[in-house]
This record gives structure tokens, sequence and C-alpha cells, in this order.
């Protein structure tokens, strides 16, 4: 063989090596990947249920203190939180030391200190388990059980991006009364035999009142975060109007992705696929009202989006509002870590997990068996819908690693 020759083979064996080396790398990686997945998603599951007890034996801290140093700017609460009972047994029983009206908002809500001073926030119950809310997917009332069903799934899902919730019961008028603000005392009353209050708030009318069962209401509390991480409020790219006639941008230009996909937060970072992932999380809910959404101060668009306010949620089981999917279906992106838990929760395996893991809950049981039966369901239209992006891009363009910049989209 002559010398030229041997060169070029030995040139393409070069060639045929690296781009093998490189192969086996990726799908190594991608492998190593998939598995830690999988392995993150069975430590979720043996530590799904979480019983509310006191017991925090290990250190001196108060469980106000622990939680408090769990958040981080891409996390509430870590994967491992062996103290989530005793927070949220704490957040169920602490005496109630103060109450005022909620902060600022549409609905109906309380703000509480807890002993200890911890700052929470109540929303009483409006509906029973079994009632449809009509009309809009935006339509009605807070639900109190959605946010702690929400909360739930957040873990479920692995995002850990929603603040802690837990059902309370309260007695209006000796955990309540003797501790309220003259401007929260002032909304309440009585209807028959029932302790009521009106709070103040956007659309708090004296003539729709929350009532109790006789003095006792239940309700959901919401842990506040911490002082030292202020929260910065944006506008979500994939809104809506809230004025009949009047469509928002992404409900008519199909092509609206690539026009957010250049502006800031959403060029490079992981923002926009936080949308994503908030757009099958809010699908899967039910969450057809998420106008705006917040993020921590001064990030840079590093800080997660966290999952405030997700009380307009599973209010008609037999609706579903695939525009809430817009974001996903539109820029057809999804994390791989996302798509794989979905995945990991076909087949039945969601709606057990929501019904274990909210089973320990005060105010169990959460939600209606049509809830968690639509929620099933759902989770089925994401897939679909990742699967009709994939067949049109192909898996590489739509399944997107984590650490992955977004300039490039």
């Amino acid at each position: 063989m002559k010398l030229k020759q041997r060169v070029v083979l030995l040139a393409i064996l070069l060639v045929i090596f690296i781009f093998t080396k490189v192969f086996l790398i990726d799908n190594l990686d991608t492998s190593a990947a998939n598995r830690e997945d999988q392995r993150a998603f069975h430590r979720m599951m043996a530590g799904l249920r979480v019983e509310l007890e006191p017991k925090l034996d290990h250190t001196l801290q108060s469980p106000w203190e622990i939680a408090a140093q769990w958040v981080v700017p891409r996390e509430v609460y870590p994967e491992e939180t062996p103290e989530l009972g005793a927070v949220m047994h704490a957040m169920a029983t602490k005496k109630i030391i103060k109450a005022d009206v909620g902060y600022k908002g549409t609905q109906l809500k309380a703000l509480l200190i807890l002993e200890g001073g911890q700052k929470v926030v109540f929303k009483p119950k409006r509906y029973s388990r079994d009632y449809v809310v009509e009309g809009e997917p935006y339509a009605g009332y807070d639900r109190h059980n959605a946010e702690v069903a929400a909360f739930h799934l957040d873990r479920i899902l692995g995002f850990r991006r929603a603040p802690l919730v837990v059902g309370r019961f309260v007695n209006l008028r000796t955990e309540i009364k003797p501790v309220a603000t003259e401007q929260l005392l002032s909304t309440f009353l009585t209807v028959g035999n029932s302790t009521c209050f009106y709070g103040k708030c956007y659309y708090c009318r004296e003539t729709e009142p929350a009532c109790a069962d006789g003095d006792i209401m239940e309700g959901s509390i919401t842990l506040w975060l911490p002082d030292v991480w202020p929260l910065q409020k944006h506008r979500h790219p994939w809104g809506r109007t809230y004025r009949e006639g009047k469509l928002a941008r992404w409900e008519y230009d199909e092509s609206y992705c690539d026009a957010v996909k250049k502006t800031s937060p959403y060029d490079s970072g992981p923002r926009l696929l936080d949308i994503i992932d908030t757009a099958v999380f809010d699908y899967l809910i039910g969450n057809a009202d998420r106008h705006h959404y917040e993020s921590f101060q001064d990030d840079e668009g590093a800080s997660m989006l966290i999952l405030l306010d997700n009380a307009k949620s599973f209010g008609n089981p037999s609706l579903d509002e695939r525009s809430i999917l817009a974001p996903l279906y539109q820029c057809c992106i999804i994390r791989v870590s996302t798509w794989n838990r979905l995945n990991y929760l076909k087949n039945g395996v969601l709606k057990s997990a929501l019904k274990s893991a909210t089973a320990p809950d005060p105010i169990a049981p959460v939600l209606s068996e049509l809830h968690l039966d639509a929620v099933e369901q759902r989770l089925l239209s994401v897939l679909a819908t990742v699967k009709q992006c994939t067949d049109q891009f192909g898996a590489d363009a739509v399944l997107v690693e984590d650490r992955m910049p977004l300039s490039h989209l």
C-alpha cells in the first residue's frame, strides 16, 4: 500500500474513532442523566407520604428557621426534607398570635402570624369538594384545597418551586377574632349560626363573605417566603387579556414564541424552560389564571419561576383548557428531566401519587375522585402534545437538557 493511501486510510480511521467516541460519550451522558432522573423519581415516591408530626429531635432550630434555610434561587425546599412533616405540623397547629387582612390581590385571604413570628397566608373554604365551577376557566372564588393539592403536585413533579401549603381548621371566634386587627375585625359578621368575614381585596364584598361551619372554618395555610428573598413580579408572556373580544398576541400568532425567545429573560438561561414547566403544571391542575408570575429580585433571569397562588385550580374536572399549554405547543421544547418525570407518572401512577401525598393532610380528602381522574387524563394530553412536537421537529430539538443555554433556539 502506498504511503499516500496509508495516510488517507489512517485519517479515515481517526475520523471514525473520534465520531464513535463522541457518540458513545453523548449516549453515556444521556443514559447517566436518565438513570439519575429515575433514581430521583424513586426517591420522591419513597418519601411521598409525609406524616405531620412535631418531632425535631436532631436540632435546636425552630421549624421556621429550618424552612427559611431551605430556600435557594432554584428551589423553595430541597429534594430530601426529613423535617418537612414537622414544619407542616407547625403550620397546621401553632398558635395564631395576630390576624390581619391579606396582602394585595383580587381574592379573599387573611395574613396570620403564628407563634414564633412566622407569617402565613390563610385562604378560606368557599366550595365543597364536589362543587363544579362553571364558566370561564378562571371563574369563581379561590379554592383553598387547590393550594394544598398544587403544592403536593409540585413535589411529585420534582420542581420544588411552590411554597409549603397545608390544610388547617381554625376557630374564628376563639383563634382569630381576639388577635385580629381592627381592619380585619370590621369585616366579620354572623349569618345564621355561622361566623363569617369578607376581608379586604379587589373583589371582596360584604354580600359575599366566607362562612365557617358554626365557628370552625376550613382553609389552607401557605408559608410566607423569607423576607431575605424579596420577590419581583413579571407579566406572563402568555397572559390573557381578560377582555371579551380582545385576544392576546399568543392567541392568534402561532410564531409568537419566536418573538419571546428574542426578549430578556427568555433569550438565555432557564426562564423559558420554567415557563414550559409551569404550563404543564398549570394544565394538570386546570389553572388558566397565571397572568403574572414571581421570581426572586435581581436574579438576572437565573431565579426559578415561583409557583405562587395556585388557588384558581381544580374548578371543573370536565374542562381541559388546552390554551394553558400554549407555551409548550408553540415553543415545542421541554426539559428532558420534566419529560422523563411525566413518563414515569403514566398508567395511573400520578393519580395514586397525588392521592397518597395529600392523604395525611388535616383537610383530607383534598380532591374528589373526579379531579384526580381529570389530572390523569390531562397528563396523557401533555404527553401527546410533546409527541406531536418530536414528530415534527425531532427529539433532539424538543427535549432540552436542563443546563443548556437557550440563546441558540
